[in-house]
This record gives C-alpha cells, sequence and structure tokens, in this order.
C-alpha cells in the first residue's frame, strides 16, 4: 500500500512536480535576498547615529542615502517578483488539478455514497489556491532567516539576543497553542459548511416541491439551523486566532520597546553606541515577525491544510487513466455473463446473476417490477456502475479494456432523468463536443424523429436549453435526450424507459428510432414499462428482485407466468 506522502506526490504530474520545485527554489532565494536586504535599514541608522552625526560629513550622508535607496529598489523588485512566482505556482497547482476536481465533482456519486458537497472538491482546490498565493506561505520563506537576524542581535550584544530568543519561545508556545485552538473547530466549520451547502443546492433543486407544499419555512429554518452552528465554529476559531494574534502583536511591541530599554542600559554602562540602540530594536523586531506572520495567518494555514489532506484523499479514488490498447469498434455482439451490480458505495447487491448475448441488429426490452433491478442493468451496460463480479463484453471485449472515449463512442444512453447541460439544444445532442460536426447532429435528430420539432424553437439548433433544460418541457427533453444517445451511431443504445414522457407522435418517432438503429447493426436494449414500445423489441429479459427470472423471445418470454408481475401481459402486448 503507498504511503499518503506517496499518494499526496502521486496527485500532480512529474514534469508539474519538478516545475514546482524550480518555483519554489527561486521564490526561496529571492526571499533570502530580500531578508538580507533588510539588514539596509539597521545598519543605515547605525551609520547616521555613530558615523555621520558626530562627523557632520554630507557627502557621506548622500553616498548612504543613495546607495540605500538602490538597496530598497532592488527589495522591492525582488518583493513583486516574488509575489508573482508564488501567483503563478498557484495557478499552476489549480491548473494541474482543476480538471481532476472537475472528474471528481462529476464521477463521485459513480463511485462513492456522497454524503458531502458535491462542489466541496473545487473549493478546497480554491483554498489551496489562495494560501499558496497569499502571504501566509511567504511567511514560511521568512521564517529560516530567524536564526540570521537572532545571531545578528548576539553580536550587537549577548542581553539583546537572549531577549530575542525569549520572545521566540513564547512566539512557539502561542503557535502550538494556536493551532491546538482552532484545527478541530475549523474541520468541524468545514463539514458544516457542506451541510449547508447541500441543503442549499437541494432546495434549489426541489424549488416547485417546496414551494406546492408549504415546505420552504421548515427547509429555512434548517437552513438557519446550520448556519448558526457554522457561524458560532467560526467565530470560535476565529475569537483563538484574533486572542493569540493579539498577544503575537503585544509582545512584538513589549520587546522592541525592551530591546529600547536594554540598549539605553547597555549605552549607560558603556557597553553599546547609542546608534547600535535603534538597530538593535529594528533588528529583533524583524527577527520576531515572520512568527507574527504565521500566527496572523494560522486560520488559512489551518484551512488550506485541511482542504489538502481531504482533496488528496479524494484524488487517490480517481487514479489517471491507464494508458489503454485502442481496439476495434464493436460490431458483432453485446454478451453479459454472471452480472452482478451494486449501487456505488454500497455492497448490497440489486442485480445479480443476469446473463444474455445479444447479435448485431437485434433488441431487448427489460421488464419486471419496481426496484427489480432493470435501471442498474442499464447503468452496468454502458460503464456508469461498475460490476462487482461478472462482465458486460462487446465483441468479446469487457467493458474496462476500452479506453473511456472509444467505449462512450461505442454506447448511447437514455437515463429516466434526463439532465441537459446548460448549452445550446445541438451541443446537447453533440456530447458538448466543440468540434462536433453539424452533418451529425443533425442526422441524429432525425433519427430520434426531433429534427422538425427544433427547428420551431426560437433559434432551432442554437437555442438554449437552459439549466437542466428547464427552457423545454419534459416530452421536449426526452426526445432531446434519445436525439443525443443516437449521436454518431453508437452500436449499443441502451434506453431507461424512453417512453415515459412522449405523446402518441413521439412514441411514433421512438419506435422508429428503434428500427433504425437496428437496421444499421447496432443494438438497442430498452428499459420498458409501456406495451407500445415492446411492438419493435425481438428479445425479452424479465428481472425480478434483482435476479434473472427469463430471458428470450419476445412472445414466448410473455407467454410465460412469471412476466405476469409487472406489467401485466395482455393479448398482444404488455400493458402498463
Amino acid at each position: 500500500m503507498k504511503s499518503s506522502k506517496d499518494t499526496g506526490a502521486s496527485v500532480l504530474p512529474a514534469a508539474l512536480r519538478v516545475a514546482l520545485k524550480k518555483g519554489l527554489v527561486g521564490a526561496a532565494l529571492f526571499s533570502g535576498v530580500i531578508n538580507l536586504l533588510a539588514l539596509i535599514g539597521p545598519l543605515f541608522m547605525l551609520e547616521v547615529y555613530d558615523r555621520v552625526i558626530p562627523s557632520r560629513s554630507l557627502p557621506t550622508l548622500v553616498a548612504l542615502g543613495l546607495l540605500v535607496a538602490g538597496a530598497y529598489l532592488v527589495f522591492a523588485v525582488l518583493d513583486i517578483i516574488r509575489s508573482r512566482v508564488m501567483s503563478r505556482i498557484a495557478g499552476m497547482v489549480d491548473g494541474a488539478l482543476s480538471t481532476q476536481v472537475f472528474r471528481i465533482i462529476a464521477g463521485t456519486p459513480l463511485k462513492i455514497a456522497l454524503d458531502q458537497d458535491p462542489l466541496k472538491p473545487a473549493q478546497e482546490l480554491e483554498q489551496i489556491r489562495a494560501f499558496i498565493a497569499g502571504p501566509g506561505l511567504m511567511a514560511f520563506f521568512d521564517l529560516p532567516w530567524m536564526p540570521v537576524y537572532l545571531a545578528v542581535s548576539f553580536y550587537i550584544h549577548p542581553s539583546l539576543g537572549w531577549l530575542a530568543l525569549g520572545m521566540i519561545v513564547l512566539m512557539v508556545l502561542l503557535t502550538w497553542l494556536t493551532d491546538r485552538g482552532t484545527r478541530q473547530a475549523m474541520r468541524d466549520s468545514a463539514a458544516l459548511a457542506s451541510q449547508r451547502n447541500r441543503l442549499g443546492q437541494q432546495a434549489h433543486g426541489g424549488a416547485e416541491v417546496l414551494a406546492a407544499m408549504g415546505m420552504t419555512e421548515r427547509a429555512a429554518d434548517r437552513w438557519q439551523a446550520l448556519q448558526e452552528q457554522y457561524a458560532t465554529l467560526q467565530r470560535r476559531s476565529a475569537d483563538v486566532g484574533s486572542f493569540y494574534g493579539g498577544i503575537t502583536k503585544a509582545l512584538r511591541q513589549l520587546v522592541q520597546s525592551a530591546s529600547l530599554g536594554v540598549g539605553a542600559w547597555l549605552v549607560i554602562g558603556g557597553d553599546l553606541s547609542g546608534g547600535a540602540i535603534v538597530a538593535a530594536s529594528i533588528i529583533v523586531a524583524r527577527t520576531l515577525a515572520p512568527a507574527e506572520q504565521i500566527i496572523g495567518t494560522w486560520r488559512s494555514l489551518v484551512s488550506a491544510r485541511l482542504a489538502w489532506q481531504q482533496l488528496r484523499g479524494v484524488l487517490a479514488i480517481f487514479p489517471p487513466s491507464a494508458h489503454r490498447t485502442a481496439l476495434p469498434g464493436a460490431r458483432s455482439q453485446v454478451q453479459v455473463s454472471g452480472l452482478c451490480v451494486a449501487p456505488p458505495g454500497v455492497q448490497r447487491l440489486v442485480l445479480q446473476g443476469v446473463n444474455f448475448s445479444l447479435v448485431a441488429g437485434s433488441s431487448l426490452a427489460v421488464i419486471g417490477p419496481s426496484a427489480s433491478g432493470k435501471s442498474s442493468l442499464a447503468r452496468a451496460l454502458v460503464g456508469a456502475w461498475p460490476a462487482l463480479r461478472g462482465q458486460v463484453c462487446l465483441d468479446g471485449a469487457a467493458l474496462e479494456l476500452w479506453p473511456d472515449a472509444a467505449r462512450a463512442a461505442m454506447t448511447g444512453y437514455l437515463p429516466q432523468s434526463v439532465d441537459l447541460f446548460e448549452a445550446s439544444v445541438g451541443q446537447n445532442i453533440a456530447r458538448l463536443d466543440p468540434q462536433a460536426d453539424a452533418a451529425a447532429i443533425v442526422a441524429a435528430a432525425c433519427q430520434a424523429g426531433v429534427h422538425e420539432l427544433i427547428l420551431q424553437l426560437p433559434q432551432g439548433y442554437d437555442t438554449p436549453v437552459g439549466e437542466g433544460g428547464v427552457n423545454l418541457s419534459a416530452g421536449q427533453r426526452q426526445r432531446i435526450g434519445l436525439a443525443r444517445a443516437l449521436y454518431g451511431e453508437p452500436f449499443l443504445v441502451v434506453l431507461d424507459e424512453p417512453n415515459a414522457n412522449l405523446d402518441a407522435e413521439g412514441e411514433r418517432a421512438l419506435a422508429r428510432a428503434i428500427e433504425g438503429v437496428k437496421a444499421r447493426g447496432g443494438v438497442v436494449v430498452a428499459i420498458a414499462h409501456r406495451s407500445g414500445l415492446l411492438a419493435v423489441m425481438d428479445q425479452v429479459l424479465v428481472l425480478e428482485q434483482g435476479a434473472q427470472a427469463a430471458f428470450g423471445p419476445r412472445d414466448t418470454v410473455l407467454a410465460r407466468p412469471v412476466a405476469l408481475a409487472e406489467p401485466r401481459v395482455a393479448k398482444g402486448g404488455v400493458q402498463a
């Protein structure tokens, strides 16, 4: 088993990891020069107080002033470059993971039982990007220079060094207390935010039900309760952070004044020059600055660290697709052997022991009572749900052996609930392919018998369908979904209750589409609940309680008592 460290490293491509290392090394080098240049201010004050003022030399003052101005100009340029480098590093991480994050958002429901906000991975990636580009990470580049400033403090006088060292120890203690006080609250608030956002998405999707059944206020009460808990945890972590942050700022001001007092005492004793007092005060304050910055940005650090841990764990479930040898397109047979299926993240089988074979140019109607596994079979046939046991093969090759793009090109799928994307009608039919051939889009629409209907829309094929297809009726969405399933003339077409929202004209168009797939040598599998669909199907598969009860030619199977469960048999067909 890979360690978590290995898993985290494998999340980013090797070439990107090399580029990131170079970028971080460059930022660290810039930070080193910046911290060295920060010594210019104290040294300038030391020279002014100890050399320029006693000697009353204006040329020396002008020369020192020009030197300091040039040094600060370089300081500004390097600081700007460092900020831009970190911003670009954040962009590289975001660019490398954003596609994987979208695949997580789209693919998580197909692999695990989802118990969080589906958009949470995108929010976690944004937290990581913001932390890398923000001041929090740059404070860690300054942290290694604390010993350098501490050594300079000891060089000026050991008393000043011990003062700075004591404050550093206090800073470390405050940092530990900040982490201890905020870690669990931040973790719990993230979980509550996910739960609250999930409730908001459910309310958005079920707005009609909430309004029609008077559930809006009750849902709002749930939202408010979650929001109050979230706000309480956020306030608690903010209070802890501000408490220790305030102590840190006060200590830094105190140590700066204390260094002036210690310096004055040393001057009185003849152990230090007057100019060294001011220089030592600035250097001691600079020694503590990185720790103060880290404590000030601790909440963002904890959030980014927690986001990375959670995102890395989910990314491990979605490893990059392995390269697969291209296989010739399927043209002759669909074979299902010992197929057992369970919902994602659930070990309870909803389908088991299914066996059948279909040759090119044939069709299969799947019937049976509710919850008998019909839709689960449809999902497994197109690879949306993986098989726990058994196989679905196209021309003898299991679905897992096909590259995802090749498998998708050979299959068409019309689910029970037709979800269209917020794009045009034509783009939805073309499966969002930006390079789709317009002729292929029109051909799929014609095969589905929806071409004339689309031409009646305000902008034809360029008509926006709205979010989820809200601009279309249920029947229009189903017929456009059928055209999408037929796009590219796939070999295997799986239709889950394709006539659920169709009128008589739509059912006739569906029957013609099925006959067209069979005529060109394709295979159609349809979940059937209404009798009109069975007239064009060759084979019938009966499922009961997730098991195969019967399979064979339509008329033979429908004559058996086992087919009487649901739908009922009537002369000449099946009646819902």
